[in-house]
């Protein structure tokens, strides 16, 4: 049987550093889904890896978005 799940990376642009550390902090608690995040390219950037079964609609991607337009933050 093969294993469907899919590593998904995503990246997310933000106006300033602190902005980016906020975003990156809040998903340190984050309680809806298994997350790794980490500053990339510079300060004023995240990277957030996860796994998604690809079945269905991808909520954990609509919720990060979701997040990071909180801040500021565009996916790029």
């Amino acid at each position: 049987m093969l294993n469907n799940i899919m590593q998904t990376e995503i990246c997310y642009r933000f106006e300033r550093a602190p902005l980016a550390n906020r975003f990156l902090n809040e998903l340190k608690h984050w309680s809806v889904a298994e997350v790794k995040a980490k500053l990339f390219n510079g300060t004023d950037s995240v990277k957030i890896t996860y796994e998604f079964d690809g079945k269905g609609f991808d909520y954990t991607c609509s919720e990060l978005d979701d997040l990071a337009s909180k801040y500021g933050g565009e996916e790029v």
